[in-house]
């Protein structure tokens, strides 16, 4: 019996939630009384490093770095039994949500996503929470294989150990049926899922020509930038930025929302964050319920007096 983290590098380089990932297989791990192993497909610089987050072996498999969902399951539940893992963790991405389904199904185990918690007891019971956010709940998996995908941000990297030298992994890749013509991605930028830091934007900035003041906030703090869903559907914002029910769900440590009202619908996809800091000049507006602090003003006066302000008090630092 073992733990199988699949440590995402889809970028070349292991990713932060990959990290979070094998901390949190160390941990589970540990509660079983077994190892975590973590694997690694294709290219991926700094696998040795997951050792320090408690991986007790690394292991590689040479894949092409284009990723193709159906392969790397195919490899991920190839792997599990190679090494006798009953339990498969992965990060909850967008990768890590293709994946973990179709894992679960070639191996016949029990799918808990986004879970909160170690297992707990002798029943393997996992905490998620549920209705947006508003709630938790437990499961139980009774399979003898189980599958579990972890929210961002929810178990902090621990360093516990050393480096561990990276091992080929020998598994049949399967021919992939995808032909990759292109690829378009965002380089230098934290992605939103894994950030801690994340400043967002809706309506009240009137339109996309004034969106400098809230990339300099971001720039000033070394946040990721976000919108509603408002914004990015008429295009003054790309997609990947949209974050709420229908776009992405992030946990960051603080979340900025300026000129946000916060509908129902953006509120289930932001409201795990651990601070949340609302300017609106709406004192009605439905965001200030939810919000740890709130301004009520004009943004194009305020944002650019905080920017000024947190300059400063970032010199001050230095």
């Amino acid at each position: 019996m073992a733990v199988l983290v699949y440590a995402e590098s889809l970028t070349g380089s292991i990713k932060k939630a990959a990290i979070e990932a094998v901390t949190y297989g160390n941990l589970t791990a540990q509660s079983l009384g077994t190892e975590c192993i973590a694997l690694t497909i294709g290219t991926a610089e700094g696998a040795a490093s997951l050792g320090q987050y408690g991986a007790a072996k690394v292991y590689n498999v040479a894949a092409s770095d284009d990723f193709d969902a159906q392969v790397y399951a195919q490899i991920i539940s190839e792997a599990a039994t190679q090494v006798g893992a009953d339990v498969v963790v992965f990060a909850h991405s967008s990768s890590g949500k293709s994946l973990a389904g179709r894992v679960a199904v070639r191996t016949k185990a029990g799918l808990v996503s986004s879970v909160i918690s170690v297992p707990e007891g002798d029943q393997f019971t996992v905490k998620k929470g549920v209705f947006s956010g508003k709630g938790f709940a437990s499961y139980e998996i009774t399979a003898d294989k189980k599958v579990l995908t972890i929210a961002g941000n929810t178990f902090p990297p621990q360093v516990v150990a050393q480096d561990v030298a990276v091992e080929a992994l020998n598994i049949n890749v399967p021919t992939s049926k995808v032909k990759v013509l292109s690829k378009s991605t965002v380089d230098g930028v934290v992605p939103l899922p894994e950030a801690e830091l994340v400043v967002s934007a809706g309506r009240g900035m009137k339109g996309p020509e004034n969106w400098g003041i809230i990339e300099e906030m971001a720039g000033i703090l070394g946040a990721t930038t976000a919108c509603s869903r408002p914004v990015a559907d008429v295009h003054w914002r790309p997609h990947h930025e949209h974050v709420g029910q229908t776009g992405v769900a992030i946990r960051p440590t603080l979340y900025i929302a300026v000129g946000i009202s916060g509908a129902i619908q953006h509120l289930a996809g932001v409201n795990q964050s651990k601070v949340i800091v609302v300017i609106n000049k709406d004192p009605e507006a439905p965001f200030f319920k939810a919000a740890d602090y709130g301004v009520v003003g004009d943004l194009f006066d305020v944002v650019p007096r905080l920017n000024q302000a947190l300059k400063k008090f970032k010199e001050s630092q230095n």
